[in-house]
This record gives C-alpha cells, structure tokens and sequence, in this order.
C-alpha cells in the first residue's frame, strides 16, 4: 500500500444485546455509530457479533460502512473486522472489502489499523491504493 491516511473517531453510540448467554459465554450483536475527524473525515455505522468468554478471552467479526473524504477524494466502502483477544494477547485486522468503494473511493484497497491511546483517544489509520 503506497498511500496513508490517519484520523481520529469517536464512537456516537453503542448498542450491545445479548443473545444467547450460557456456560458463561455471551454471544451479543452490536451496532455502533462513529464520526471520523482528519485526514479521514466522515461517519460510519456497523453491525458486529461479538463473543465473551469467561477468564477474558473475547473474539468479534463485523462489517462496517464508512462514507468519508479520504485526503481529496470522496466515497464509502466496506471496512471488515476480525479480532481475538485471549489471556492479554490481542489479533485484529481491518481490511477494505474488495469492490466495496463508492465516488471516488471507487476502486480502493485496504487495510486499517485501530489504537486507543491512554487517555482513551481512538486513531485510525488507512494504508491504502487503488486498482
């Protein structure tokens, strides 16, 4: 990927429901709202199941839709969650459906990278191209 973007988001709203609970596992669809601020400006919405287990093991897979302006170009496109986290070691990856691009985002690719500072504050950061 030659190109790189970075934006900070806030997450607007978060609504988790559980729907199966037992042996102490928690299966739960949640659908959340973002807005993104700097070289990603725009909003997103996305749907993700998640499961806790005890002890802190956790896993979700998702997709979500971000409509933004990517440095001079405008759009959507589909972002993919994967993520496991077990005994304090954690795997996610977030990558770009391919063909999911929109305007001017039409033939992007991609793969994103979520950090959460110490005060809380969200980043993400885009290594992309196009087709």
């Amino acid at each position: 990927m030659s190109l790189h973007a970075t934006g900070t988001f806030e997450i607007d709203t978060w609504e988790a429901t559980p729907y199966d609970e037992r042996d102490g596992t928690t299966l739960t669809r949640t659908h959340f709202t973002k807005t993104f601020h700097g070289e990603i400006e725009g909003t997103s919405t996305a749907e993700l199941l998640m499961a806790s287990a005890p002890e802190g093991s956790a896993a979700y897979v998702g997709f979500e839709r971000i409509t933004c302006r990517i440095h001079d170009r405008e759009g959507s496109f589909i972002l993919h969650h994967n993520a496991t986290q077990s005994h304090g070691a954690q795997s996610a990856t977030w990558s770009v459906m391919p063909n999911s691009g929109t305007g001017d985002l039409r033939d992007l690719r991609g793969e994103g990278q979520i950090t959460i500072d110490a005060d809380g504050k969200h980043t993400f950061t885009l290594d992309y191209d196009f087709d």
